[in-house]
């Protein structure tokens, strides 16, 4: 059973954080009890894995770290995390794997199954301090982060920790609480619909109806009915009285989606129905006063089809009191791991399964990805990657790019091409570029090269949480060499 129990702080103190430590070498549970104490940590022991199950199914013994050998009495390390892993109470605890007789295989493995860091004995007492430190300060961020991200999924129904998004949730809360027309701009599938529902939503007209239109799906002698309604008799075809959706959005908020493609005679209408709020049904004399706002978006550049006589420039200016703009996946890529997690949690949900794990070299290839269906192609990609794959998502389920250049060259094998390292003649494997940098017209080998690597090194580094350990597992390289990497690229935490 465990070496220790844990003890109850004082009342009003906050209490340490909770270290296991499972290991059947009572010297190295000894070890790291007097280490870990010394800094305020506290410590419980188990020498079997199934020791260390049963520490952490009980309520009573809250852990926040455990560092677990990979060779014991019982079971595998490497199956104990597992299991851990696949226990849904238990999945998110922060573990560190120690090993006296690693190899490559179990260092992967571990990192694989999430692993926040992996090293061999014997033990190094500032090694081992500054790896606990990291991993729980980590653990507090990721806690801290899905809190805000439950924030954001609550409020916005989006999520997204890079700055164009926390430009756009500034840009939503700003105008939301007005009653200014909103015209929302970008590329498809970036979400210019979830951009109007939380405009709505945060809006003062929240109650009210929210009605949207997809002007490029209606016909355009149909167009002006459907905004507007019509009377009895008022063409063929016109057996009743139907209101239009600017009448069924009364009190609320009416969405144009796809405003470039309406008409130019339903875009005069739009504009006097956008000015007075007044509108009439057609074959109908009588003048109805609503009361709606009005939102517009579109993938076109409106000001380009003013200038090109397809769009009223008084109807765009009319409309585009406040632009906002969509931004597209490509120019967030920090966001793709946490998107693509949340598609699995929504896919699992609604098909009444648990989400898959997904490994973290799926995460890098698709944060090296093009995406110009968007945030859309993203979800699909994730949905046919979950219905593929087997217990987890692997880099053998996801499918095939289909917008990767068909003349990209293989990688070439150890030995066969010129030092990666800038200046030091290293001779570590080469990395294969995420996507061909701009090439500039004097641009060198050796130089497109090294920036193809550095970029690489980067987007994995961002989409391991900036973690060197699963970086360096990812990238098939030493720690101690993907230090070498970032500072002779001179690469900063956080850039990008």
């Amino acid at each position: 059973m465990p070496d220790s129990v844990p003890s109850v702080p004082p009342p009003g103190t906050p209490s340490p954080r909770t270290v296991l430590v499972v290991d059947d070498e009572k010297n190295i549970r000894r070890t790291l009890q007097l280490v870990l104490e010394g800094e305020g940590y506290h410590v419980l022991g188990a020498e079997t894995a199934g020791q260390a199950l049963a520490v952490l199914a009980s309520p009573e013994t809250p852990v926040d770290l455990a560092i677990l050998d990979v060779k014991l009495p019982d079971m595998s390390g490497l199956d104990a995390l597992a299991r851990i892993r696949s226990d849904e109470a238990i999945k998110d605890l922060p573990i560190i794997v120690i090993s006296g007789h690693a190899t490559v295989h179990d260092a992967v493995m571990a990192i694989k199954l999430g692993a926040s860091d992996f090293f061999e004995k014997p033990l190094n007492r500032e090694r081992v301090l500054v790896s606990v430190r990291n991993v729980l300060d980590a653990a507090k961020a990721q806690r801290e982060l899905a809190r805000v991200t439950e924030q954001q999924l609550q409020r916005f129904e989006m999520i997204g920790r890079s700055a164009p998004m926390q430009r756009l949730f500034n840009e939503i809360d700003k105008v939301a609480p007005t009653k200014a027309s909103v015209l929302i701009t970008g590329e498809s599938g970036t979400g210019k619909e979830l951009i109007a529902r939380a405009l709505h939503r945060l809006g003062p007209r929240a109650d009210g109806p929210f009605v949207k239109v997809n002007c490029a799906a209606i016909p355009r002698e149909l167009i002006e009915s459907e905004l507007f309604g019509h009377e009895r008799g008022a063409f063929t075809g016109a057996q009743q009285k139907r209101r239009g959706l600017f009448e069924q959005a009364h009190g609320g908020t009416l969405f144009l989606d796809e405003i470039g493609d309406m008409d130019l005679m339903a875009q005069a209408k739009v504009l006097r129905a956008v000015q007075s709020g007044d509108i009439s049904r057609i074959g109908s004399e009588h003048t109805i006063h609503v009361d709606v706002r009005v939102l517009a978006a579109t993938n076109k550049d409106l000001a380009k089809a003013v200038e090109g006589g397809t769009f009223r420039e008084d109807l765009f200016f009319r409309l585009a009191v406040f632009p906002i703009r969509s931004p597209a996946l490509r120019e967030r890529v920090e966001d793709i791991p946490r998107i693509a997690e949340a598609f699995m949690e929504q896919f699992a949900r609604e098909n009444g399964v648990r989400p898959k794990p997904i490994d973290d070299e799926v995460l890098v290839a698709l944060a090296s990805r093009k995406w110009p269906g968007n945030v859309r192609e993203l979800k699909n990609v994730v949905e046919r990657s979950a219905i593929l794959s087997g217990d987890r998502v692997t880099i053998a389920d996801l499918p095939e790019d289909p917008h990767a250049s068909p003349f990209e060259e293989e990688a070439e094998t150890p030995g066969s091409a010129e030092p990666s390292q800038p200046g030091d003649g290293s001779d570590d494997e080469p990395m294969a570029p995420v996507g061909p940098p701009h090439a500039g017209p004097h641009m060198s080998l050796r130089e497109y090269r090294e920036k193809s690597e550095r970029q690489y090194i980067v987007d994995t580094l961002k989409a391991t949480g900036w973690n060197i350990s699963r970086t360096a597992i990812l990238l098939g390289v030493e720690r101690t060499n993907l230090h070498k990497k970032i500072r002779a690229y001179q690469i900063k935490r956080g850039e990008g």
